[in-house]
């Protein structure tokens, strides 16, 4: 069986769309939606699979999309067609076994079994070794500039079937339309958003990982996001520039030398981590002001949404930051956030209940007394004060915001750490 076949094979096509259904996303240029693809499908798929086997199937160009980043800048994103999505997906499945297996263990971004907390714990793994000081080395707009030449001669080394090799050329130069309408071409890169592009990008950064290992360097990499460690600071000044050299000279990539650095371990930031005080991760300064930020603009007293519908969202997004950030060693930290967090909420309720007449009513009814309700109805405090004042937290107590979905980072994060219960 030759490799389109096993691309084009019933199981492997069934996988590769189950795959693309659970992503959901947004169509691409053809403005096709996923739920819109199995009739598409059906009446179209006999001409699509005769295209792909006989080598002229030609991919629409991706959507470009900008979505915002960290730091306020946005991020292009290349949205595929639902079909060249379940077709790159099908690539991928096929392609993955066969490159997976000669990637470094350092490797962590997209690979099966592999994750950023792995890739966190390497750091934390080094520390430990005593190599104190690291290497931040950002590469400039990588998927945008990843050489087509450079990287389907790595292709060529495992891949020997020319039907697919031309296939994953034409997804590489299929080109962008932007969001006024023009297209534009893609001479360099591997726009993000494909499902193929992580396994590509790791391929093109793959020599990155054996220069490092030739060198006996400990680092981690998760897709362009790296840090080397090691144990002095000279030593991490040597590398920066002897990284530079090579990236540059080698794999015809940028380095951004305003991002990039040397310097204490404890300084560099990675996947939204540091190492902390004892050693062990701990989430950035500013992995905490974008979290934050979230919950004062879900939070905010100018949404005019019912307070379950907030308190709903509110939920959704701890849950989900905690379920990443939740590794963190900071207990006394969110233990303060949990209690940030009901005062947030309680600040909505004073809002939305607004009038006098209102608030007396909901203050009644939730056991506190006529006198320190009137006392609390003629305040003349703001929001924020009021949402931290006793009688209000006598009405809205933390066992009545639990009831209501009201979301306990602290419990959150004791749940995240096994024995936690017995340190703190």
């Amino acid at each position: 069986m030759t490799m389109m076949e096993q691309v084009l094979d019933r199981e492997n096509l069934q996988g590769a769309w189950q795959r693309v259904k659970s992503n959901a996303g947004t169509p691409g240029v053809d403005g096709m939606s996923v739920k819109d693809f199995p009739a598409f499908a059906r009446a179209h798929w006999p001409r699509i699979r005769s295209a792909l086997e006989e080598g002229s199937y030609r991919p629409a160009p991706v959507r470009r999309a900008y979505y915002p980043k960290p730091d306020g800048s946005q991020r292009p994103l290349g949205v595929p067609t639902v079909l060249d999505r379940v077709i790159q997906q099908a690539l991928a499945q096929v392609l993955s076994p066969l490159f997976d297996g000669g990637f470094s263990e350092s490797s962590y971004g997209f690979r099966p079994g592999r994750s950023a907390h792995q890739a966190v714990r390497a750091v934390e793994a080094g520390w430990k070794e005593g190599r104190r000081h690291g290497v931040e080395c950002d590469l400039k707009s990588f998927f945008d500039t990843v050489p087509h030449e450079r990287l389907m001669g790595q292709l060529r080394e495992k891949v020997r079937d020319r039907k697919v090799l031309g296939l994953i050329r034409r997804y590489l130069v299929a080109g962008v339309v932007l969001p006024d309408g023009t297209r534009e071409a893609t001479p360099l890169g591997v726009p993000q958003g494909g499902p193929l592009s992580p396994l590509l990008a790791n391929i093109a950064l793959d020599p990155l990982d054996k220069e490092l290992e030739r060198r006996g360097h400990r680092f981690a990499r998760y897709a362009d996001d790296f840090l080397v460690m090691v144990k002095s600071a000279k030593a991490a000044g040597r590398l920066l520039a002897s990284l530079t050299r090579f990236v540059e000279g080698r794999l015809d990539l940028v380095v951004n030398r305003t991002k990039s650095r040397s310097g204490p371990l404890k300084t560099c930031a990675f996947l939204g981590f540091q190492i902390g005080p004892r050693g062990q991760a701990v989430w950035t300064a500013k992995a905490l002001a974008r979290f934050k930020e979230r919950v004062r603009e879900i939070t905010r007293r100018s949404r005019g949404q019912r307070a379950q519908l907030v308190i709903d969202e509110l939920r959704r997004y701890v849950s989900g930051w905690i379920q990443y950030f939740g590794i963190s060693q900071t207990y006394t930290v969110a233990a303060e956030l949990a209690e940030w967090i009901r005062r947030r909420v309680r600040l909505y309720c004073w809002k939305q209940w607004k009038q006098p007449s209102t608030r007396r009513r909901h203050l009644l009814a939730m056991g506190v007394s006529p006198e320190q309700a009137r006392m609390a109805c003629t305040s003349h405090k703001g929001y924020w004060r009021m949402s931290g004042n006793s009688i209000l937290q006598r009405a809205l107590t933390n066992h009545r915001l639990h009831e209501w979905g009201v979301p306990d980072l602290r419990a959150l994060w004791l749940a995240r750490q096994p024995g936690a219960c017995a340190r703190v």
